[in-house]
């Protein structure tokens, strides 16, 4: 496992190294100052960040969301201080961890876990929700071609669902492809 840990201070980077020494098998990656974060950690590919942040303001705060947002990977987060405002942001950005005032060398191990886990649950979520918004489409675009076939030809509702799934079968296509060619036909003759 490669984790990056991005920390100006060195005597807080070294407690959480301590932390990760009980993790078998990591690559530890230490990482100082923001210039150039983004494409110093995608140069990295850590499979997880541990941010110690202190007491950043909210600037600061603002740029390391920033990076959060374009990172897709489970992210831990440290700080001294917080506010609702904060926390609130820390979940829009993807971190999977936010702990205040927690740094310390037996907490990192499961905060670690815990900010894996997270991420992985809320991945299958979002890829839940993709699969479901996309099943959706396509059945909105199948219910759309039955509606054209039904007023165009005439047909009830079973007819035009098994004029779609015949064609289908015969062109060894999917039937929300046959419907989209219906659609699209519909939109381009102007019916």
């Amino acid at each position: 496992m490669r984790i990056a840990i991005i920390d100006d201070s060195t005597a807080r980077a070294s407690i959480i190294e301590e932390g990760l020494s009980a993790v078998t098998g990591c690559e530890i990656f230490a990482i100082s100052g923001r210039d150039g974060l983004l494409a110093r950690i995608a140069e990295i590919s850590p499979d997880i960040v541990l941010m110690d942040l202190g007491n950043p303001s909210r600037d600061e705060l603002e740029e390391y969301f920033i990076v959060s947002r374009a990172l897709a990977r489970p992210i831990a987060m440290f700080v001294d201080e917080s506010d609702d405002e904060a926390i609130a942001a820390s979940i829009d950005a993807g971190v999977s961890a936010y702990i205040v005032d927690g740094l310390s060398a037996n907490r990192i191990k499961p905060l670690l876990d815990l900010a894996v886990r997270r991420f992985n649950a809320f991945a299958r979520l979002q890829s839940d929700l993709a699969e479901a918004q996309g099943k959706l489409a396509e059945r909105e675009t199948i219910d759309r071609a039955k509606r054209i076939l039904m007023n165009s030809k005439g047909v009830t509702e079973p007819e035009a669902y098994g004029e779609l799934r015949r064609k289908a079968m015969s062109s060894n296509k999917r039937i929300v492809d046959i419907a989209e060619a219906v659609v699209t036909a519909h939109e381009l003759l102007g019916d």
